[in-house]
C-alpha cells in the first residue's frame, strides 16, 4: 500500500504549503483566486492539450471504462435527484454531483495505479472520460444556468466552448485523432505551463482552508455529507455491482475498476467552483472529507479484492 501513502503524502505536503502561505498572507488577500484562475486559464488547459494529444482515444471504448462511466453517472445522478428533492440551486447541485462522482485520477490516481494496481495506464481511460465527457457536461450546465446569462439559447449552449479547458481538450483530441504531433518549439513551453496545473490547484486549496469552519458544518452540511457519502461509499459499491453483476468481471479488472472508483473527489473541482463562484465551500469540504475517507476505503477494497 505504499502507493496509497505516497499519493496522499504528495498532496498533503503541497496543501500544507498552501495553508502556511494563507496563514502568513505573504501572497496577499487574493492569492487563492489568482492561483485558481492561473490553473483554470493557463495550467490546466496546457496540461490537457498536451496529455490528450498524446493519448489513444480508442481506450474510451472498453468494458472497464463502461463500468466506470455507468457508476459515475449513477453517483452523479443520485446527487441530482436528491438536489431536486431538496430544491437545491441547479449550479450548486452540479458542483455537488461532480464531487460525488469525479475522481482524482491524476495526482493521486497515477501513483496508486502504479504501486497498487501495477499499471499507470489503467487511469488513462478514466481521465479521458472525465475530461471529454464529465467536464464539458458540468461546465455546460453551470454556464447555461449562470445568473444574468444573456443572449440567445444557442449562444448559451455554445458558451462552454469559449471555456479554455473545453477548447484545449477538444484541440488535444483533434490532434490525437489526426495523428498530428505538437511541434517541439510549442510542446516545450506547453509542458512548462502544464506543470503549473496541479501545484496551483493544491496551493489554492490549502489557502482556502485558512479560517474555514469545521467540514460539514453550517448551511452546506447536507450537500457536503451527501456528496461525500456517494463518492466515498456508494460510488465504489456501484462500480463493483455493475462490474461483477452486469458484466461478469472478476479478478484484476474488477479490482482496478473498484479502486479507481474509490478515489476521492478531484481537486480541480475546487478550481471550477472558485472560477464560477458557486459551491466553493461544498467543493472544498467534499474534496477534503472524501480524501480523508478514501484511505480506509482503499485499504478495505485492497483487503477484500486485491
Amino acid at each position: 500500500m505504499s502507493g496509497v501513502m505516497q499519493g496522499f503524502g504528495v498532496i498533503g505536503a503541497i496543501v500544507l504549503v498552501g495553508y502556511v502561505l494563507g496563514r502568513t498572507e505573504v501572497l496577499g488577500d487574493n492569492a487563492r483566486d489568482v492561483l485558481a484562475k492561473l490553473s483554470f486559464y493557463v495550467g490546466t488547459p496546457a496540461l490537457l492539450m498536451q496529455m490528450l494529444s498524446e493519448s489513444d482515444v480508442s481506450v474510451l471504448f472498453s468494458t472497464p471504462l463502461l463500468v466506470t462511466a455507468l457508476s459515475t453517472f449513477a453517483a452523479a445522478g443520485l446527487f441530482v435527484l436528491i438536489g431536486l428533492w431538496r430544491s437545491w440551486n441547479v449550479r450548486r447541485t452540479t458542483i455537488g454531483a461532480l464531487c460525488s462522482s469525479y475522481v482524482n485520477a491524476g495526482n493521486l490516481g497515477i501513483p496508486i495505479a502504479v504501486y497498487v494496481l501495477g499499471d499507470a495506464s489503467l487511469v488513462a481511460p478514466v481521465m479521458l472520460f472525465q475530461l471529454l465527457v464529465m467536464t464539458p457536461i458540468g461546465l455546460t450546465v453551470i454556464d447555461a444556468t449562470q445568473d444574468g446569462a444573456r443572449g440567445s439559447a444557442l449562444g448559451r449552449v455554445l458558451a462552454p466552448f469559449r471555456n479554455p479547458i473545453v477548447i484545449c481538450s477538444l484541440i488535444g483530441v483533434g490532434l490525437s485523432v489526426s495523428g498530428t504531433r505538437i511541434p517541439q518549439p510549442v510542446a516545450e513551453p506547453l509542458t512548462l505551463l502544464g506543470h503549473l496545473s496541479v501545484p496551483t490547484v493544491l496551493l489554492a486549496f490549502g489557502i482556502s482552508l485558512c479560517g474555514s469552519t469545521l467540514p460539514a458544518g453550517g448551511a452546506e452540511r447536507w450537500p457536503v455529507l451527501v456528496s461525500v457519502g456517494l463518492k466515498s461509499f456508494a460510488h465504489p459499491v456501484m462500480a463493483y455491482s455493475i462490474g461483477a453483476g452486469l458484466f461478469g468481471m472478476s479478478g484484476a479488472s474488477l479490482f482496478a475498476a473498484v479502486v479507481i472508483s474509490a478515489l476521492p473527489a478531484a481537486q480541480n473541482l475546487f478550481v471550477y467552483a472558485s472560477r464560477y463562484n458557486v459551491g466553493v465551500r461544498l467543493a472544498r469540504e467534499s474534496i477534503l472529507l472524501s480524501t480523508i475517507l478514501s484511505v480506509p476505503v482503499l485499504f478495505t477494497v485492497t483487503a477484500l479484492l486485491g
